[in-house]
């Protein structure tokens, strides 16, 4: 059978005979035995009681007999003949106790109790001379002993077994318990002579912080508890003196004892040494915080707060706040090195602190412990672009705030090697570089860092700036050649073009500027080609020159038939520099031809609205009702809307423009679908008459 089986319950039924809780109870009621007490005993006269006696000794000695090794059995043996002045036969069963187990502290402190209860001082203190030459290590047979000897009054007895008790090095207790008695007996010299001894023989922060504290409160003696704080943080290693409670403690009881400013300097040594704020950080020599150490810092800072709001001034809460902030950044940045972010807003609240304190190197060290932080990836440039704003603001303190445009430029050089320029490069960072040679009156330098910005990068905004800076200075020929570059690198650019006429217009190198333009169009591909015909154009109308504008129109218009270009000649037309407005009306109506002969609906009523607006200007009430009688009405409609794929999405409504002239064609469609539909209704008609005469014919 398997083991399922076997654990498995057979019978669920209830038993036959069921047993309550009140059953159980009384039935263990009537069970218990009843306690029988002892008899009294009555004694008479002295024979009976030596029969007790020694009745009372065999039931002991039985006792012992049978479990020898409980010491329990002996001590109250032992008592017994203590309460009946037998003084001898006790210290027999003590002696005889003492060899069955020579080692038990209890038993020597017992026997002892013994004699000093009974005051035989001597024979005390023979056994707890006898007990602490064989247990030395249990701390409670001194104090016993000790005790004994300062309660009779034997000052120098005591003072023995003291010096006896710390030549095995005891715990702290010991030695505040000598003190204490040296204090009592009022020899200070002495106390404090014990507590020196007492803190070389234990040098930690729990025994310097005691003997601090006995100095203060015990001794009254406030310039040599300053002295052992002060040793503590001194003399003691790096793990002990760095312990947060040493710091709480010198700085309370600089504050007891009114020293504020000694208070608020241990604070801030603290805040420096321990950084605090934070919830864990790692010292020299230390591999991690303990918790518990973590938790005494952060009620050591939360001290220093409440003695700032209790005795500080604005400048000491505004340290507070900004410890605590570097602690925060600190955690940041130590979590995520790469998160610049953090490097920013560190870098920012030290420089606004430094004018207060006017300490640069603490700026200084913040951004150069920032742009150690290289991003890890060369290939995407997105992971740069807040890291070289840190180059950008690290050069902007140099030069705005510490006033040193030689430093600020070196950070710029800095930058520029570090920037895997064959990958990508940034612009910003040459120009900013280039401007501040500027600044600092070395224009070669300006130049040869541009130049050789543009063989590195070759980028629009670095050309652009470039022949700012030379047009500035009036270097046309430089700005000619610069130009020229610029156009061999990128000869779709279209704004450099027009920015290359314009700068030969200005100039007056009228031929040079209608050259260029005329090379500019002539490119096969341009980024914004309307904008440079619109420039060419409106170059020649500024020089008078109408029929060459127009050709220029005329030349357009082969490219493109685009409405805006046949209203900008229609517009054109209708000017001074034009043919007149019966030109321009025939331009309108060139255009309003193309564009219904290709079916553009949407770009003839843009075309008829400029035409109206033109014809309210220059015209009369007959060519505006022309034009008026040629727009076109609207009228809603619906539609199936499909995807790229071809399948049905649903109807949508849209507008669509019935045109007068056009009505022609409309009404021949229109009368089609009359047709059709009449001739369906002929259709049903026909069908219905045909099934009435069936219906007839059945019945």
């Amino acid at each position: 059978m398997s083991s399922q089986n076997q654990g498995r319950v057979k019978n669920r039924a209830p038993a036959p005979i069921q047993i309550s809780a009140e059953q159980i109870l009384r039935e263990a009621a009537e069970r218990q035995e009843q306690h029988v007490l002892d008899p009294i005993v009555k004694i008479h006269d002295a024979e009976e009681y030596q029969s007790h006696l020694r009745d009372r000794r065999k039931h002991f000695e039985d006792n012992i007999r049978y479990r020898r090794e409980h010491i329990g059995n002996w001590v109250k043996y032992a008592r017994f003949e203590e309460d009946n002045r037998e003084f001898e036969r006790a210290r027999s069963v003590f002696e005889r106790a003492l060899e069955v187990d020579v080692r038990n502290p209890q038993l020597w402190l017992r026997y002892a109790e013994l004699e000093m209860r009974n005051e035989f001082v001597n024979r005390a203190r023979n056994v707890l001379d006898r007990a602490v030459q064989l247990l030395p290590r249990v701390d409670f047979l001194w104090y016993k002993y000790v005790y004994m000897e300062e309660m009779v009054g034997d000052i120098a007895k005591c003072r023995a077994v003291f010096d006896r008790w710390m030549e095995y090095a005891p715990d702290d207790n010991a030695w505040m318990s000598y003190a204490r008695f040296e204090g009592r007996c009022g020899h200070w010299d002495r106390a404090k002579d014990i507590m020196k001894q007492y803190a070389n023989a234990y040098p930690s922060a729990r025994s310097f912080l005691r003997f601090a504290k006995w100095a203060e409160y015990e001794a009254k003696d406030t310039d040599l508890a300053r002295t052992v704080y002060e040793s503590a943080l001194v003399e003691l290693e790096p793990e002990e003196s760095r312990q947060a409670r040493v710091f709480s403690r010198f700085a309370a009881f600089e504050e007891r004892q009114g020293e504020h400013e000694r208070a608020r300097v241990i604070y801030k040594h603290a805040i420096k040494l321990l950084h605090l704020g934070q919830e864990s950080e790692k010292l020299d020599g230390e591999e991690e915080v303990p918790q518990w150490e973590q938790e005494k810092r952060n009620e050591l800072y939360k001290a220093y707060i409440a003695f700032e709001k209790k005795r500080g001034d604005q400048s000491g809460i505004e340290d507070i706040v900004i410890a605590g902030q570097r602690a925060e950044y600190e955690k940041r940045v130590t979590a995520d090195p790469t998160d610049y972010d953090a490097w920013f807003e560190y870098a920012k609240m030290e420089e606004e602190n430094e004018a207060q304190s006017s300490d640069n190197n603490r700026v200084r060290e913040i951004y150069e412990r920032a742009i150690a932080n290289v991003p890890p990836s060369t290939q995407d440039k997105q992971h740069w672009k807040r890291y070289i704003f840190l180059w950008i603001y690290y050069s902007l303190y140099e030069e705005l705030q510490c006033h040193d445009l030689y430093r600020a430029s070196k950070v710029y050089d800095a930058c520029l090697d570090v920037i895997p320029h064959p990958k990508f490069s940034f612009s910003k960072i040459w120009i900013n570089a280039a401007k501040l040679h500027i600044r600092r009156k070395d224009l070669v330098s300006a130049r040869k860092l541009l130049g050789k910005a543009i063989g590195l990068s070759g980028k629009e905004r670095i050309f652009t700036e470039y022949i700012a800076l030379e047009l500035a200075l009036g270097e046309v020929d430089r700005c000619r050649a610069l130009y020229s570059n610029y156009l061999k690198a990128m000869p779709h650019n279209c704004r450099a073009w027009s920015k290359y006429a314009q700068l030969e217009k200005s100039v007056g190198e009228t031929e040079r500027c209608r050259a260029i333009y005329e090379l500019a169009v002539s490119q096969t591909a341009l980024d914004m080609p309307e904008m440079l015909w619109k420039n060419y154009i409106d170059f020649e109308i500024e020089e008078g020159e109408g029929d060459k504008a127009r050709r220029l129109y005329e030349r357009l218009l082969e490219k493109t038939r685009h409405v805006k270009v046949w209203i900008s000649f229609a517009q054109f037309e209708g000017t001074e520099a034009g043919k007149g407005i019966g030109a321009a009306r025939d331009t309108f109506n060139r255009a309003h031809d193309y564009l219904k002969e290709a079916g553009l609906k949407e770009e003839r009523v843009l075309l008829l609205d400029a035409w109206r607006v033109f014809e309210k200007t220059n015209g009369d009430a007959q060519t505006l009702a022309k034009v008026d009688s040629m727009l076109p009405r609207r009228v809603k409609r619906k539609r199936m809307r499909t995807d790229e794929d071809g399948a049905e999405l649903g109807w949508e409504e849209y507008f669509d423009y019935h045109f007068p002239n056009d009505e022609d064609t409309n009404s021949a469609n229109l009368k089609i679908l009359e047709m059709a539909a009449k001739w369906k209704q002929a259709q049903q008609a026909q069908a219905d008459s045909s099934s009435d005469d069936d219906d007839s014919d059945d019945e």
